[in-house]
């Protein structure tokens, strides 16, 4: 099994008094991830799984009373896909406010109910984490640099959801069920969405665009749809861990783009399955994007593991200078250029270094790019 670099970190924070919610897309191994601490920890543990009817019926509405006589002597309770429970929020913080002895573990499908239900009653008493598809730093662990390393082109292509890391002789298969409908089932359960077949016509044009700035309105005018639909559509797929908005960095410069995003796949292979094609990387032309989305999801995953906080930015100009990625954290700047192509150089625009000070500027490709996953 591939142990997760969430665990030591959850693990750390039991008995310090707070509710510990996971949250992440559908099939990133959050059910995993808690019978992984479950046999880890030293505590008389119950395990409700909410796709049981019964489970969800006893939690819904429950008061304190019929929390306390349902949780008995357990002193660690563990409720697996806690959005299917209506009013979730409420019974959580009743087990909080009233069981203050035991350690509450919560897992949800996708951040967009469970966020909704849970933000206001538990505000001061949760720690919250992110789960994803697995990080590089979690298949080195599992495989070995040198054999992940070996393994770098079929990430690229197939991503590293679990299931299709451990399934690898069917990956394609697997990834065109995921991407189908399963992974975003949770906006059509949960939210109005008028026209299923716009998401995915977006997802399509935002799978195209990855690495390119991207313009709502012009997003609308190719999926038939206005601007302001699209950008609801765009917030429902980052909250439900589908893509996520990286936006423009900009302080002085007068021809500075500013208000458009870039947005970028949690996982390569749910991308190329969104356009049909797991082509070798010699045969297509969209390298280079699937290199940056790949390193810049990975340095998001490292960067939230780590609990290492930074704004994060891509740069560009009117006149079309540009950097790909940027990190600003506690001030200090530094700047990357990702490049799938061994002698591709590139340089810090003159703009850039002539207005901002950076502390260090360094082109990424497949020799280097460890350093980068490793903050």
């Amino acid at each position: 099994m591939i142990e997760r670099k969430l665990l030591p970190v959850i693990r750390g924070q039991i008995g310090k008094g707070r509710a510990i919610v996971v949250v992440g897309a559908r099939q990133v191994g959050k059910t995993t991830l808690l019978e992984s601490l479950k046999r880890k920890l030293d505590a008389l543990t119950l395990f409700l799984n909410c796709d049981e009817p019964d489970i969800r019926e006893q939690l819904a509405g429950a008061t304190s009373t019929q929390l306390r006589q349902m949780i008995g002597s357990h002193r660690l309770v563990m409720i697996d896909e806690a959005q299917r429970v209506r009013n979730v929020g409420l019974t959580l913080k009743l087990i909080a406010d009233n069981l203050p002895e035991v350690q509450l573990i919560v897992s949800g499908s996708s951040a967009l109910e469970l966020a909704d239900e849970i933000n206001e009653p538990l505000t001061g008493r949760k720690y919250e984490y992110r789960l994803f598809p697995l990080s590089f730093s979690e298949l080195v662990g599992n495989h070995g640099l040198t054999a992940e390393k070996r393994l770098l082109e079929a990430r690229l292509r197939y991503g590293s959801y679990p299931e299709i890391v451990t399934h690898s002789e069917d990956a394609r298969a697997r990834l065109v069920e995921l991407s189908a409908g399963y992974l975003y089932k949770d906006i059509f359960n949960y939210q109005e969405v008028r026209r299923p077949e716009l998401l995915q016509n977006l997802l399509r044009a935002l799978a195209l665009q990855v690495g390119s700035q991207v313009s709502y309105h012009e997003l609308g005018q190719t999926i038939g749809a206005n601007a302001q639909t699209v950008r609801r559509y765009v917030d429902l797929l980052e909250k439900t861990m589908v893509v996520f908005r990286l936006g423009a960095f900009s302080r002085n410069l007068r021809n500075e783009i500013r208000k458009r995003s870039k947005i970028y796949f949690y996982d390569n292979g749910v991308r190329n399955a969104v356009i049909a094609n797991f082509a070798p990387l010699d045969m297509r032309t969209d390298s280079g994007a699937l290199w940056e989305n790949y390193l810049v999801s990975e340095r998001m995953k490292a960067n939230h593991y780590n609990r290492r906080w930074c704004n994060c930015y891509f740069w560009r100009t009117a006149s079309r200078q540009e950097i790909d990625y940027l990190e600003e954290a506690d001030g200090v700047l530094d700047a990357w250029e990702f490049k799938w192509g061994l002698k591709a150089r590139a340089r810090l625009p003159a703009a850039f270094a002539k207005t901002y000070s950076v502390r260090g500027f360094a082109t990424i490709n497949r020799d280097n790019f460890l350093e980068f996953l490793h903050p």
